[in-house]
């Protein structure tokens, strides 16, 4: 087993991707969220490794140290989907067992669904297994959350890409600090006439899961892109109705392979999928192993409960190689 966490490069789909990775065996890649890196899955890299498994987590396409298109379409679900199962290809593995959590779990999902021959598991954390097709999702965020709803904010080219890049580590340290302040589950609202990030103030004090050096991490690693920054990421959002348009045919497919679901009980993802939708969701997973629920936990996952996600993906992926 590898000591330490390696990194590389590799081509796929004309991106160039960075990737960290650690420990020999059975393929297991971590995919990443908004606004967040490789970096974000640095507890899990260790105790996976050291029960076995190869783990890769790249920094996704237009992300960190990963090359970043300059067209909005270049970011659509079937190109993320396929970067990922190119991925598997190029580090000589014939299946994997696909982690995501945020932006990472939709991109998690739809790759089981769409090539069920290369997953042998997938895991999704915060974001249930979502709808692949169907109506366009931005004229249902603008119905029931309104014009300040974040995914509509991000949707202008040049406006939150602008404004995040301004101080990179101020940004990620009021989104991954501010989104929740209270803990209390609300979606992500803009008010007419405010700008981003006068909805997530400075934080007085850090939370006990994340210290001034991994803001130090996060912040090297997005500063590579200069004033675009984040545009790699926004440009995921901005995909949104054309992802539905281009997977209309696939409409209604369900995740075939064994699967985990775990969330934190004060995500904010909660007050946009309630319970029902949510129970209609995991419907689509009918080899759903378990549906774990984090206490005391909101939306960034892996990170404030390194731990119990850990322990939930081994429990998960020991049911696979049994």
């Amino acid at each position: 087993m590898n000591e330490a966490i390696e990194h590389s490069h590799v081509e796929v789909n004309g991106v160039r991707l960075h990737l960290a990775e650690q420990g020999e065996g059975p393929l297991v890649l971590l995919l990443h969220g908004f606004p967040e890196s490789w970096y974000s899955w640095r507890h899990q890299f260790a105790p996976l490794a050291a029960a076995g498994y190869r783990v890769v987590a790249p920094d996704q396409r237009g992300y960190a140290r990963s090359s970043q298109p300059a067209d909005v379409d270049k970011y659509t679900l079937l190109h993320l989907v396929g970067d990922v199962t190119a991925l598997i290809g190029a580090l000589g593995a014939e299946r994997a067992v696909v982690v995501g959590h945020d932006w990472g779990a939709p991109v998690a999902w739809a790759t089981a669904a769409l090539r069920p021959d290369l997953v042998r598991g997938v895991a999704g954390l915060s974001v249930p297994p979502l709808p692949i097709g169907g109506p366009p999702p931005l004229r249902a965020a603008r119905e029931n959350f309104g014009d300040g709803f974040y995914q509509l904010y991000f949707q202008e080219p040049g406006r939150a890409d602008a404004e995040l890049a301004a101080d990179i580590k101020s940004s990620l340290r009021r989104i991954l600090c501010g989104v929740q302040p209270d803990g209390v589950p609300r979606p992500w609202i803009v008010p007419e006439g405010k700008a981003l990030l006068e909805t997530v103030p400075e934080p007085e004090e850090l939370p006990d899961w994340l210290t001034d050096a991994d803001l130090d991490a996060f912040t090297a690693d997005y500063a590579r892109h200069g004033g675009q920054a984040f545009t790699g990421g926004l440009n995921w959002y901005r995909n949104l109705d054309r992802n539905a348009e281009l997977l209309a045919a696939f409409t209604g497919v369900t995740v075939e392979v064994p699967a985990l679901y775990v969330a934190g009980e004060q995500d904010l993802v909660n007050a946009m999928v309630p319970p029902e939708a949510l129970a209609h969701l995991l419907g689509r997973l009918p080899r759903l192993h378990r549906h774990v629920r984090l206490p005391d936990t909101g939306h960034w996952t892996q990170q404030e409960r390194p731990a119990e996600v850990t322990e939930a993906l081994l429990d998960f992926l020991k049911s696979l190689d049994g």
